[in-house]
């Protein structure tokens, strides 16, 4: 996942700037990742303590070092700050798939930030890591996750049912993908 001299990379779109998450950043994950809203579909409780927020940073790390993933902060240029993340995982080199996933901090719903990040987390993927196919499990209920993967290509494959189970229940999800053919096709 790392670049040709083992650095991070960095991503840039016309307002945002999608960067390696630090230990410094754990306030700001925690703002985003400590709201139900934001929680809601993603699998996990809100976070209630930095030390939380901390976890998750030294997952992105670990995740980034074994080459299973890799996951950018999503900052606004003008600002630095990490107000959400997208990247990949569950990535399976020998198969050329990843997983896809986003989320960002409420007050920055429907600006397009999220749209804006994710499109250049998937040219990143078939581009550069020659990904083939990239997926997207999705909760029924997510109808905002289900038309950001739509707007970019992706095609409902079908209903994994009660495929994981999280916060003491089990969740059915839409699985999705893109294919690399079916992006340069549009690109």
């Amino acid at each position: 996942m790392q670049n040709g001299d083992g650095t991070f990379p960095t991503l840039e779109t016309d307002r945002l700037l999608l960067r390696k998450v630090t230990e410094e950043d754990a306030s700001s994950v925690l703002k985003y990742l400590s709201d139900s809203e934001v929680m809601k579909h993603i699998g996990l409780a809100p976070f209630a303590t930095i030390e939380e927020a901390l976890d998750e940073i030294s997952w992105y790390q670990s995740i980034f070092e074994k080459g299973t993933g890799i996951r950018w902060g999503i900052t606004l240029k003008e600002q630095g700050e990490v107000i959400g993340s997208c990247g990949f995982l569950n990535r399976a080199p020998q198969h050329y798939r990843a997983e896809i996933g986003t989320e960002l901090r409420k007050d920055h719903w429907g600006q397009g930030i999220a749209c804006e990040a994710f499109e250049a987390v998937i040219r990143y993927g078939f581009e550069t890591l020659q990904i083939q196919r990239i997926e997207a499990l999705i909760e029924p209920p997510n109808v905002s996750s289900q038309r950001l993967a739509e707007k970019h290509g992706f095609l409902r494959e079908g209903l994994l049912r009660q495929y994981e189970f999280t916060c003491g229940k089990f969740d059915d999800l839409y699985m999705y993908s893109l294919l690399k053919r079916d992006f340069e096709e549009r690109y």
